[in-house]
């Protein structure tokens, strides 16, 4: 471990060491566990450690000697999981007190396929509470349960949510993958303003059964590392049906082999649409005109696109959400029966609670309060435009100029945290893939000072491959990344 450098270890490197025996899984792990015991006091980005991490790490060591072969590509990697993903051993709290009670009765199908490729699960990660779906007014990586995960680059900045804990903990290299999720940008947006990547996987292609829900319509989880090659690897154990998530019917029925789909020579001679969001600013203009240049000098042919209807897609979306929140949220609490059993039981929890509400408020739940039943003819509609506009302006982009994806910024320079303002980021570049249920990989692409700025490549459904394998071969080429600094602030 001494000559081990975790930051730029993939998880190819490290199966090659633990199958030549010159790395054991519990060296591994315990090389992890120190680091978050000496860095996570600054990070904030790890809510609860698995006891059992290490026995986990030693039952894989044991399959090894004992020459059983590994149970799966993660055997002995250590990962750690959002706190809204159902675990069975460890509380799974969306970072709220109201859902500290008994720990789920059964793990999410997707921790039980990590457990089944031999997955060391290290614990869980902070996010911004409720998956960032309590308040309007929000500030990303807050939690009252584990207060503020900061960004490891500079520690006033802000992490970008809600998967924050999990993009600040691969970022500082507390664990070799993570798990988050997504309803919009809670994926892409932290992996871009902590410097990792990250992949948003068409939604239906990894189960979201045992996930705090937001909704039924968008929501994902997905790997986020420091290396696409681990999202590929990752994904392909996280992938497969669920008889209990219908949005898995439209599962294509094959295992997809993403790793051998990271052709280093992909982007020769591919059409790749440049999305500029307005207004973005000129540090970020800056970094984006660099990605061209990479893009250029490794043979892609760069096609300036603006999608069409992002204002009306937004506006259809939101109210969608708050219907879609209250149905999920009311099945999901109905098997936590130690818990608040309804959104009204909720808000009431949290007006009694001193920690809740001491940061912001909570009016998305009282929006969603007052959200129409989802048989309603005005809620159907709604959401049928939303699908509509976010899937026209991908698809039909993409047709008028021959794309094969579409490269857009993930983020803007990470903002002060401040809880009388909140949220600052305005890219919004996520949602028309999010609303669409396409896949978006997030991937390190440059700095402003030393904040990171990821590039999302975006394009249609079950193109999970391509986008991870563009994703690669730019990482390849543009060699972006570079580990967090740990800055108290900006010079």
């Amino acid at each position: 471990m001494r000559t081990l450098d975790l930051d730029s270890a993939t998880i190819p490197d490290l199966r090659r060491l633990l199958d030549a025996g010159t790395l054991t899984a519990v060296a591994l792990t315990e090389a992890y566990l120190t680091r978050i015991r000496t860095f996570d006091a600054r990070i904030r980005a790890v809510l609860f450690v698995d006891p059992s991490a290490v026995v986990q790490a030693a039952a894989s060591d044991r399959r090894r000697a004992q020459g059983a072969g590994p149970l799966g590509p993660l055997d002995g990697i250590p990962v750690l999981l959002k706190d809204n993903i159902d675990t069975r051993d460890l509380p799974t709290t969306a970072g709220s007190h109201a859902l500290l009670v008994a720990p789920p009765a059964e793990d999410a199908p997707l921790v039980s396929r990590l457990r089944a490729a031999g997955a060391v699960l290290l614990g869980k990660t902070n996010l911004s509470e409720w998956a960032n779906f309590r308040s309007t007014r929000s500030t990303s990586g807050w939690s009252a349960l584990g207060g503020q995960t900061v960004n490891p680059h500079v520690l006033d900045r802000n992490p970008s949510g809600s998967s924050s804990g999990s993009a600040a903990a691969v970022a500082a290299s507390l664990a070799q993958v993570a798990i988050g999720t997504e309803t919009d940008g809670s994926i892409v947006g932290p992996g871009g303003a902590c410097g990792v990547a990250g992949i948003k996987p068409t939604v239906g292609l990894v189960s979201r059964s045992g996930i705090v829900p937001i909704s039924a319509e968008q929501d994902t989880p997905g790997p986020m590392a420091r290396h696409v090659i681990d999202l590929a690897i990752t994904l392909a154990v996280l992938q497969g049906e669920d008889p209990d998530d219908p949005a898995t019917v439209g599962y294509p029925g094959r295992v997809a082999d993403y790793v051998a789909a990271l052709d280093p020579d992909v982007l020769q001679g591919a059409r790749i649409g440049v999305w500029r969001i307005p207004d973005q600013g000129d540090d970020v203009d800056a970094v984006l005109a660099t990605t061209v240049d990479t893009l250029v000098r490794v043979g892609a042919i760069p096609v300036p696109v603006d999608l069409p209807d992002q204002a009306d897609l937004g506006a259809a979306e939101l109210p969608s959400m708050w219907a879609e929140f209250k149905d999920g949220l009311a099945r999901y609490l109905a098997t936590r029966p130690d818990a608040p059993q309804t959104l009204a039981e909720l808000i009431d929890f949290n007006l009694a609670d001193p920690v809740e509400l001491s940061r912001f408020g909570q009016d998305h739940f009282e929006a969603a309060v007052a959200a129409p039943p989802l048989t309603d003819p005005a809620y159907r509609a709604r959401r049928a435009r939303a699908r509509s506009l976010a899937r026209a302006s991908i698809d039909e982009t993409m047709a008028a100029e021959r794309l094969d994806a579409i490269v857009v910024p993930s983020n803007g320079p990470a903002w002060l945290i401040d809880y009388e303002t909140g949220d600052k980021d305005e890219i919004g570049s996520s949602s028309p893939a999010a609303v669409a249920g396409y896949p978006t990989v997030t991937v390190p692409a440059g700095f402003v000072g030393p904040l990171p700025i990821g590039m999302s490549f975006i394009a249609g459904r079950y193109a999970d491959a391509r986008v991870l394998a563009f994703a690669a071969a730019f990482e390849n080429a543009s060699k972006a990344r570079r580990p967090p600094g740990l800055l108290s602030t900006l010079p």
